[in-house]
């Protein structure tokens, strides 16, 4: 698990940093685009977070029903 918790902290990092340049590239130019980005790599953002805390939370329930099994 410890991989899967760093693979998803990269995941979710390299969809943050680009959503908040965009979002500051927005704040100074008002280019339109920018922050059509910025929404775009934020929504990424949400799915790559709950996604991660879904296969987390459901993860540790089969672990445990295995556990219980056996």
């Amino acid at each position: 698990m410890t991989f899967f918790y760093w693979l998803m902290a990269a995941v979710m990092v390299a969809t943050l940093l680009p959503s908040a340049l965009y979002m500051g590239i927005y704040v100074f130019t008002g280019a339109d685009e920018a922050l059509q980005r910025a929404r775009r790599m934020w929504n990424f953002l949400r799915v790559f977070t709950l996604l991660g805390f879904n296969i987390t939370v459901w993860g540790n329930v089969l672990v445990g029903v295995w556990q219980l099994m056996h």
